[in-house]
């Protein structure tokens, strides 16, 4: 049946009515359309924010710091790492409450001012702790963007688009991430110029604009607390959820521990691989972005088709595969290793497509945002930890980011086994 029933002639209740409808796959509204274009765009600048710090780094902190030493400039980036995580930790957390609370679409205004205006505020930075305050504040919006366009888009659409939106959703941060990279190809970054990067990461700011007139609210939402108080981080480390946001948390910092503690690092080991050429960090993380794009929709797709559990498992072997040969085996910048940094890309991103896919077929909707925001930024915390780590071994094996990568990467062993003890949700209606 293609047809929907929104004439409703037969008096059918509002509730039982939506049911029908989503069963019936009908129609796609331009409410629907509205909300997944904001959602895209506020993903896309989320990506676009986070692909400024691995560009701007190390001439930013050669400026900052008056020094070209790998140890020093490694440990600041491990700082600047770990504030920007530990704030996206704490953002997914309060704005997942705020969206349970006052809406999605209104927090997630809020999410992008935050975000765009602070990355905006970091070209005034004179002092290195100046750049990780403003990377630290902007963090808070990035982390509470993500489980807030999430909850909304899962919410509005039909639940048979839920791989491709998933896969649509993790895809849209690694363009922004490409896009920024594409600019500093033509764009060299260095000491000079790495402020006007930063600058330009406050054009978001103008999304909210967009999101205020045209997109909807939940009616999911809507409906559930007009039903039923939320009161949503009791419930998600309380009773029957506790269980579940213990194991969503360990499968989202598997994920993040991979990206922050090792992969992310690929960028100013090309820097440094090929002796401080503008051009190779960009080409590198364009070869990531590419890889990532292809993996956030190959993530979700499979989860689709094979199943939640088994698709995780075989990202996580891959992960480690692909990661051990480029850290321990290529040791020049050239040829191979752009096409293993894309590969790397695609393996250790295709989880951002399954996430979005996953989390919120765990958390009924009255808390799903903070279900989803809690579970995914509290990986961050951990992945903090781990990126403080990647600056100790970096340190350790004296300035080898290969070295420091290889280790960092054996995270994914741990995903291999804690996927099994997780629901398969695959075919099953979102929880209400």
């Amino acid at each position: 049946m293609s047809e929907s029933f929104a004439e409703n002639p037969a008096g059918i209740p509002e509730e039982d009515l939506a049911l029908l409808n989503e069963a019936s796959g009908g129609r796609i509204t331009r409410d629907q359309w509205m909300t997944l274009a904001a959602a895209f765009l506020g993903w896309t600048f989320d990506g676009m924010e986070m692909g400024i710090a691995p560009l701007v780094a190390r001439p930013a902190l050669t400026d900052l710091l008056g020094t070209v030493s790998d140890g020093d400039i490694g440990r600041w980036y491990a700082y600047l790492t770990a504030l920007f995580l530990i704030g996206a930790a704490l953002g997914g957390v309060i704005f997942g409450w705020m969206g349970d609370r006052i809406g999605r679409v209104r927090a997630m205004t809020i999410s992008i001012l935050f975000y765009s205006v602070f990355t905006g505020l970091g070209y005034f930075s004179t002092e290195a702790w100046h750049l990780g305050a403003c990377r630290f504040i902007a963090a808070l919006g990035m982390g509470g963007e993500w489980s807030l366009g999430v909850a909304l888009v899962m919410e509005c659409w039909p639940a048979k688009h839920r791989p491709i939106l998933a896969g649509l959703i993790g895809a849209a941060s690694n363009v922004g991430f490409g896009l920024i990279a594409v600019v500093a190809l033509f764009i060299d970054v260095t000491a000079e110029s790495w402020r006007w990067v930063m600058l330009a990461g406050a054009a978001p700011a103008g999304l909210t604009f967009f999101i205020r007139l045209f997109v909807p609210e939940s009616e999911r939402w809507v409906k559930s607390v007009a039903t039923r108080a939320a009161h949503p981080m009791k419930e998600v480390f309380s009773g029957e959820l506790l269980k579940t946001t213990l194991l969503a948390i360990g499968l989202a910092s598997v994920a993040l521990i991979g990206t922050w503690g090792a992969v992310q690092w690929i960028t100013p080991w090309a820097d440094q691989l090929s002796k401080g050429d503008p051009s190779a960090k960009a080409m590198m993380q364009i070869m990531l972005a590419i890889g990532a794009v292809i993996g956030c929709m190959g993530g979700a797709m499979c989860g689709g088709w094979f199943g939640r559990r088994p698709t995780y498992f075989f990202l996580c072997l891959g992960s480690l595969g692909v990661c051990a040969y480029m850290f321990r085996m290529v040791s020049e910048y050239g040829t191979l290793f752009l096409i293993l940094g894309g590969l790397i890309g695609a393996l250790t991103a295709a989880f951002y497509g399954w996430l979005p896919l996953y989390l919120p077929e765990l958390f009924p909707t009255r808390v799903r945002a903070t279900g989803q925001g809690v579970s995914f930024n509290f990986g961050r915390i951990l992945a903090a930890v781990g990126a403080l780590q990647m600056g100790a071994l970096m340190e350790f094996y004296d300035g080898s980011y290969a070295k420091a990568g290889a280790s960092l990467s054996l995270v994914y062993i741990v995903g291999l086994v804690l996927i099994w003890f997780c629901p398969e949700t695959r075919g099953k209606p979102l929880p209400e």
